[in-house]
């Protein structure tokens, strides 16, 4: 057996909160790159007036490939900074409190509906963004931020994008998107959490797998496509809304309209590929990076001396 053994003792919240956050960070290292393709093809005609207008990026290697050329490797790792500060306070949130809030519901019984499920992902999904919207805003306008330099910059740094933004928009404009990030994250966390939870449940009693690596890895990628196909939509509407300019959209709901007047239905599946590539990808890293991570803290935990 690969990994960590399960453990007689569960993890406790604090564990499963600080896990969390490091798993994500983990993940978001090994999947940035598809992230950030996937901002780029989700914004790419947003600005275009006509739809003559020659089209950048084709595809996510394509993407990855244009970056590169014409901005550099370290441009598929713009916004990482602001990117691990959001793991870290929203992960911890919307997955390290998962199980808590869904005990919470349950009031402690062992039979726990998919009800509960999904009101426990509804809950901390729509805590996560209250708590880590602003690193989200910042993430999103650096991803999409094309590779000028000096003066042509529109943010030198992560510091100076939260302070740029609270001057030139207020301290709104850290939050902007939030209704959009809210409606996202509520579907992400109940498709992706509630998923996993069901698809290993379903293993578990269904077939030889035991609670290891492949149960883990199975389960993970069939959340992460999962998600992809419900979430994709309300991901690019709230991309548009954190990367556009003040006044540009009057809701999530205007944008939205926006889109689907100007660029078509398909304008909600932009970027889908590298969405799947990197949720797919990412749900596993994090996933069975996380399972491991409480199952060695744990280990570590108990094998802690007592004082004399």
């Amino acid at each position: 057996m690969v990994g960590f053994a399960p453990v007689d003792v569960p993890p406790t919240a604090m564990v499963k909160f600080f896990g969390a956050g490091a798993a994500a960070c983990i993940a978001d290292l090994v999947t940035f790159p598809l992230d950030t393709a996937k901002v780029r093809l989700q914004i790419q005609g947003e600005a275009q007036s006509s739809a003559a207008v020659a089209v950048r990026y084709r595809g996510v290697f394509g993407t990855i490939a244009t970056m590169v050329r014409t901005e550099g490797p370290r441009s598929l790792y713009n916004g990482l900074v602001a990117g691990l500060q959001r793991q870290m306070s929203f992960a911890s949130v919307r997955i390290g409190l998962y199980d808590s809030v869904k005990q919470f519901y349950t009031k402690g019984s062992e039979h726990v509906g998919i009800g509960s499920r999904l009101l426990a992902g509804c809950t901390t999904g729509a805590l996560a963004v209250a708590v880590a919207q602003p690193t989200d805003v910042v993430k999103v306008r650096f991803q999409a931020q094309a590779g000028a330099t000096g003066v042509g910059r529109r943010y030198q740094g992560t510091m100076d994008a939260y302070k740029t933004i609270a001057r030139e928009e207020g301290i709104r404009g850290l939050w902007r998107g939030t209704s959009p990030n809210i409606a996202r994250n509520a579907i992400v966390n109940c498709t992706e959490l509630v998923t996993y939870d069901l698809i290993k449940d379903q293993l578990l009693r269904t077939t030889p797998m035991t609670d290891n690596l492949p149960c883990h890895f199975t389960s993970a990628f069939g959340a992460g496509f999962c998600t992809t196909v419900i979430a994709s939509p309300v991901d690019v509407v709230k991309t548009r809304c954190m990367n556009s300019a003040c006044g540009q959209y009057s809701s999530a709901l205007n944008c939205a309209l926006t889109m689907l007047t100007k660029e078509g239905p398909l304008a909600f599946y932009k970027g889908f590929m590298p969405s799947f590539l990197r949720l797919g990808s990412w749900n596993v890293v994090m996933f069975v990076t996380y399972e491991q991570l409480k199952r060695a803290m744990m280990v570590a935990r108990n094998n802690r001396p007592v004082p004399l």
